[in-house]
């Protein structure tokens, strides 16, 4: 298996440094890149073919949002995946990340071990969406009125696909889904599938956009809907 070509994005150069060394130690990684503006970042993921970009919300000539939006919108890039850096209290812009094409966020005081997991999770295709107070402050944000709606709702989903569709709001991963509701990890990653190409979803995280836009998850939820 071919190792994951990250590049990092951040105007702190200690801070990409730490960030390098860690992913390089890694067998399965590699740094492709190193930008200190959001667009240097774009113009690195065109050059260097990265599979993933991490990267800073806050940054210079172009902002983590701005450069995530550029890449998503680049039919070249379309298999690049962004996992957003955030300081979690502060950056309210992680609703924008993920409408921009984020594929997730992780803070950026997290341990080194989770970091390398979340590259791994997002390069794989998963969102990397935490529970709990992730899922409160993705509502919060959802609910304002400056957010664009989704395109289609669950609405036309089945019974069986809008429970899956929830526990994915939720941070679930497929192997998780299935465990909670009784399926093997085939039929939950198919349910996914299935719910990305009903709803015309692009990936995970957007998945869990469409469900706190349309009320199908609120904050504070617990359990499987009914």
């Amino acid at each position: 298996m071919s190792a994951i070509r990250v590049l990092l994005a951040d105007d702190q150069t200690l801070v990409r440094a730490a960030f390098a060394m860690l992913v390089e130690s890694a067998p399965d990684m590699e740094v492709v890149g190193q930008a200190g503006t959001g667009r240097e970042a774009v113009e690195l993921a065109r050059r260097e073919r990265a599979d993933l970009v991490v990267m800073d919300l806050r940054m210079p000539d172009l902002d983590g949002i701005g450069a995530t939006r550029l890449i998503a919108a680049d039919e070249d890039l379309a298999g690049v995946k962004v996992l957003v850096l955030t300081t979690y209290d502060t950056d309210e812009d992680l609703v924008e990340a993920l409408h921009a094409g984020a594929s997730g966020f992780l803070v950026k005081d997290t341990r080194p071990a989770d970091l390398l997991d979340a590259i791994r999770t997002v390069a794989a295709g998963e969102a990397l969406l935490s529970p709990g107070p992730t899922a409160r402050l993705i509502a919060r944000f959802l609910r304002s009125p400056a957010v664009p709606a989704a395109h289609g709702g669950p609405e036309r989903l089945s019974a069986r696909e809008r429970e899956v569709l929830a526990l994915v709001a939720r941070g679930l991963t497929n192997t998780e889904i299935a465990e909670t509701l009784g399926l093997s990890p085939l039929t939950a990653k198919t349910h996914v599938s299935r719910i990305m190409g009903k709803l015309g979803a692009r990936d995970r995280a957007q998945l869990v956009i469409i469900a706190y836009e349309s009320g199908l998850v609120t904050p504070g939820a617990a359990g499987t809907p009914g």
